[in-house]
């Protein structure tokens, strides 16, 4: 797809925006122009900050209450998200009978990979603050390690090639960078390291099209290669899945999907997304866009039915956008809370359309399993993983309450929304110097053109 002339014209004119657009309130605005990768832009990660959170951590739950018993152990003081289940029935699943929990629970020991609901951040390592000119651009409030300390088990990310080197970007490295790719798997890999029980899955866009043997270096060096979950051409299908007791028993706790890649034997737990997994459409700019559970990637599967039928994996794209212009969007954090609500019932919906109903995230989850014969969506990507909280809906298709899961851990910002960041006046404001910025940003395109 052509770029508009205002992503060329930004791109001239970062250094006079950067200098330029700087509130009084010292917050910052991201300019964002459609781009080629059909995906609106986002901003850099800052997981360093991360560290200190997870030192200390030796990588074993705390267990309270019904877990306590399930387990067999003395209950201990812990952090954790409180996810009432809904009124749909519970997966039947066996405990473990090795006195641990898996990705939070010890229900889910025994459940194949690919009949777990794993939360997942989309574009989680661009993060929205007061602190760069993209904050109006980013996607989630807390970066990736203290995604995955909260309960969220998959993190999308977009990947691009910069002086020979995988970077985290998003369209152009030029405008919005997040640093090295090897740095963020670094810190992945830290966070595997000191907590032996959980399953993580990686999701990334190859946007510059770079070979198997390319990500699977920068893998190797930042030790992420040794917890590689690798799967042959001939487990191609959902039966096929390992359950997460048997992948961390095997020390395999990495699922890695990159989107698109060609199989390299060299590097077998590099797999090509669209081999194993489909998904729903993922440019919503109204709610009501939300009811739809039809397959939009890989074409090549035809529908959703077909796709099921080969055992692919359902990821759920729930976040929408909000149009700032015809070529502009930013991500639609005014209606989060409807976005990410685990309700199912519906209760209104937002100022971004909808109808409360085919908004939130637990109304459309139910939707699509019931379209999809009973099967739930393997994985649900959302912005704002903590608003909602979104990890609720994916506790209830679970069939999970707060007293059967343990040992994640959540910030008193997070509980409270990480409001300061996100809603009413403070967007109003981005959504004013956004205008003033662009202004700025013809005036510049028109004085390089003359």
């Amino acid at each position: 797809m052509q770029p508009p002339l205002q992503f060329f014209l930004l791109l001239q004119a970062l250094p006079v925006l950067r200098a330029s657009a700087i509130p009084a309130d010292g917050s910052t605005l991201d300019i964002r122009s459609k781009p080629l990768s059909n995906e609106p832009f986002i901003r850099p990660d800052a997981d360093a900050d991360a560290d200190a959170n997870e030192a200390g951590r030796d990588g074993c739950p705390s267990v309270s209450g019904t877990a306590a018993g399930l387990l067999g152990r003395t209950p201990s003081p812990s952090q954790s998200l409180s996810s009432p289940v809904s009124s749909s029935s519970s997966p039947s699943s066996s405990t473990s009978s090795t006195g641990m929990a898996c990705n939070n629970s010890p229900l889910l020991c025994g459940r194949s990979y690919s009949s777990v609901t794993h939360l997942g951040a989309h574009d989680s390592a661009f993060l929205r603050d007061s602190h760069e000119l993209s904050a109006i651009a980013g996607d989630q409030f807390f970066n990736a390690t203290l995604a995955l300390s909260a309960g969220v088990r998959l993190l999308q990310a977009q990947v691009h090639v910069l002086n020979g080197t995988l970077f985290l970007c998003h369209t152009s490295c030029g405008l919005l960078n997040a640093g090295l790719l090897e740095t963020w798997l670094g810190l992945i890999a830290r966070w595997l390291d000191t907590n032996p029980h959980d399953v993580v899955t990686l999701l990334l866009v190859n946007s510059d099209n770079q070979a198997a043997a390319v990500f699977g270096r920068i893998f190797q060096q930042a030790g992420l290669s040794k917890y590689g979950y690798a799967r042959s051409a001939s487990q191609q299908g959902a039966a096929g899945w390992p359950t997460l007791q048997a992948m961390i028993a095997a020390n395999t706790r990495l699922v890695t999907f990159i989107a698109s890649i060609a199989a390299d034997a060299s590097y077998p737990y590099l797999l090509n997304e669209f081999d194993h997994v489909f998904e729903t459409p993922y440019m919503v700019t109204n709610l009501v866009q939300f009811s739809n559970c039809s397959l939009d990637r890989p074409p090549s599967a035809g529908s959703a039915a077909a796709a099921l039928r080969r055992g692919m994996l359902p990821l759920l794209n729930h976040f929408a956008y909000a149009k700032v212009s015809s070529s502009i969007q930013i991500p639609d954090v005014s209606d989060i809370d409807v976005t990410n609500s685990p309700d199912t019932t519906g209760t209104g919906g937002g100022s971004n359309g909808g109808d409360g109903i085919s908004g939130t995230l637990g109304a459309q989850a139910n939707r699509c399993t019931a379209q999809w014969s009973g099967t739930k969506p393997a994985f649900l990507l959302v912005d704002f993983f903590n608003r909602g909280p979104a990890i609720t809906t994916a506790d209830n298709l679970n069939g999970l309450t707060a007293a059967t899961t343990v040992g994640r851990t959540i910030t008193q910002e997070m509980q409270q929304g990480a409001a300061s960041r996100s809603t009413g006046v403070a967007l109003a404001v981005q959504k004013a110097v956004f205008w003033r910025t662009m202004a700025l940003v013809f005036v510049v395109g028109a004085s390089q053109a003359l």
